[in-house]
């Protein structure tokens, strides 16, 4: 019997200091922190076959959108980018900044904890969730 997940996702997330962490998969969506440093980017990405839930919890940023369209986030701000469109989240702070995120279907394999960018790889959902 699955049993869901249940956390405090601010805590969660600003205590997150991993670049990417996903804590929970599911067959449909899967829930992600992200922990960006200061002048850093998650890198222009384009998922044709997933909606994504972006939201910030502590930091400050802009998000741009098919190349052109550009808004400033901060705390309690999110995004919500439909599949097929161009996106990149950059940190403009001068601290780390502190996000979560839905994928719809998931989009990593579950268990991913890259403790930096530079150890970011893509490595997609394979189809096994966390229960």
């Amino acid at each position: 019997m699955k049993k869901g997940y249940i956390v405090n996702i601010e805590e969660e997330t600003e205590n997150n200091n991993d670049y990417r962490r996903v804590l929970y998969t599911g067959a449909n969506m899967q829930l992600v922190v992200m922990n960006i440093a200061p002048g850093d980017e998650i890198g222009e990405e384009v998922h044709d076959g997933h909606d994504q839930f972006i939201r910030v919890e502590e930091g400050e940023a802009k998000v741009v959108l098919n190349k052109v369209e550009e808004h400033k986030l901060e705390d309690d701000f999110i995004v919500i980018v439909p599949a097929g469109v161009a996106h990149n989240v950059i940190n403009t702070g001068d601290k780390p900044l502190k996000l979560y995120t839905l994928y719809s279907p998931p989009e990593h394999k579950d268990g991913t904890v890259q403790a930096t960018k530079a150890d970011e790889k893509e490595e997609h959902f394979d189809g096994v969730t966390t229960e």
